[in-house]
């Protein structure tokens, strides 16, 4: 089972779907939660139950269950960005992600062109 079905017994059908020792192993609470935290009626909910972390899944899932209303909640989740430029200053330098999201600040458009074009090894251009 994926986190979006436990999310969806929560939030809309308040069917206890954990009916095995399999159900309960599957249970990412991390995903649960942070599903949860999306909006502002359950976010305090989510962070009560990120504060009882060490709780069984299924006293989690029973806590979310029963705790919180019956309604239709969607939203996008945020994925991480790829960060454009990236990879050239981390090829051109030698730098880790880190080291590179730190520094991408310092250089303009036109200095960003010029180490692609010291760093271009020939072929087609993306």
């Amino acid at each position: 089972m994926n986190p979006f079905e436990y999310l969806n017994a929560i939030n809309t059908t308040k069917k206890d779907i954990m009916v095995d020792d399999i159900a309960e192993k599957e249970y990412n609470a991390f995903m649960v939660n942070r599903g949860l935290s999306y909006f502002s009626d359950t976010v305090l909910i989510a962070n009560e139950m990120n504060l009882n972390h060490h709780l069984d899944n299924r006293l989690q899932f029973d806590f979310f269950i029963n705790i919180i209303k019956k309604k239709k909640r969607f939203s996008k989740w945020l994925k991480a960005r790829d960060i454009e430029n990236l990879e050239i200053i981390k090829q051109y330098y030698g730098y880790s992600d880190e080291k590179a999201k730190s520094v991408l600040s310092l250089f303009d458009h036109d200095q960003i062109d010029e180490m692609k074009n010291r760093i271009y090894k020939g072929g087609k251009r993306k």
